[in-house]
């Protein structure tokens, strides 16, 4: 019995290290798509393959198309939710609230590299 808990346990943390995770949307940004609150399911493979923490990925296999909604740390250091606008210059994407006028985002701080993306946002609810 301990042994069918110890691999669930770390089955989940792989999943939620590399696969998947869930995290939940603070703010008004993104409104009317998504609201504080949300529950969000987050893909951590859709763009490459990284480990936690590290500042970059080890594999990329893809970059966020226009209009995806990634999860990504903002120059400050914090996670936030935003809509990718147009790739700029190699490497770095547009990060856009849907709430202009209530989001903190490339209007702001200006372009984000594509390897501070940690995943993007597959659904919610």
């Amino acid at each position: 019995m301990a042994k069918a808990v110890l691999g669930a346990l770390i089955t989940a943390l792989v999943i939620k290290l590399f696969l998947f995770d869930l995290i939940i949307a603070e703010g008004d940004s993104m409104e009317p798509a998504i609201r504080s609150g949300t529950v969000l399911i987050i893909n951590r493979l859709q763009y490459g393959f990284r480990f936690p923490g590290q500042p970059g990925y080890l594999l990329r296999w893809g970059i966020p198309r226009q209009g995806e909604v990634v999860v990504f740390y903002t120059p400050s250091g914090g996670l936030a939710v935003k809509r990718c606008g147009e790739l700029a210059e190699e490497g770095y994407f547009l990060a856009l609230g849907d709430n202009s006028l209530q989001s903190y985002d490339s209007r702001s701080y200006g372009p984000v590299a594509v390897d501070k993306i940690t995943g993007k946002v597959l659904g919610f609810k």
